[in-house]
């Protein structure tokens, strides 16, 4: 039943998600790839959808919409990290702690993660053809499992950097 639903679902999911991608500024697989996590956590919760098509029309949209939120809410860094002409010695060793405890973190991220987040911080800079290839996982899903590693981080390092001010 499974196999058949993802087998007659593919060809509409490839086509909404290229018609929905170039709007996103995302690649086809990206969003794709996290239909198919959405559609797997239904069939796990709810069991499949009544009307699979409508269904998977709404996810594409859905992870769209998404996507774009989530791009319109990132902003580059406009700093180098590489200037330290301006810095002072405690403004060093802060920066160098700060790294220290990123690292550490993510050295304790459970499964891919620490790996997947290790090549993306390498001073290498190695492409995402590159990580994909060193990982052995599809190129299209390293944008989905890099959203849900840096989630993972953020829930690991939440308690660390937390105000440490008295309140009150």
């Amino acid at each position: 039943m499974t196999h058949d639903l993802l087998t007659t679902l593919r060809p509409l999911l490839a086509a909404e998600a290229s018609a929905e991608a170039h709007a996103t500024g995302t690649e086809p697989g990206d969003l794709e790839q996290a239909v198919w996590l959405r559609l797997l956590e239904r069939l796990a919760g709810d069991g499949p959808p009544s009307d699979p098509p409508a269904w998977l029309r709404r996810a594409v949209r859905a992870e769209a919409r998404r996507t774009r939120r989530t791009t319109r809410r990132e902003r580059p860094y406009d700093g180098d990290p590489a200037d330290d002409t301006d810095r002072g010695p405690e403004q060093l060793a802060l920066a160098a702690a700060r790294h220290r405890a990123l690292r550490e973190a993510v050295h304790r991220l459970p499964g891919r993660c620490s790996g997947l987040l290790q090549a993306l911080l390498s001073p290498r800079d190695l492409t995402y053809r590159e990580i994909a290839g060193e990982l052995g996982i599809s190129q299209g899903s390293l944008g989905p499992e890099r959203s849900r590693c840096l989630g993972c981080l953020r829930r690991l390092l939440a308690p660390e950097v937390a105000a440490r001010e008295v309140r009150g």
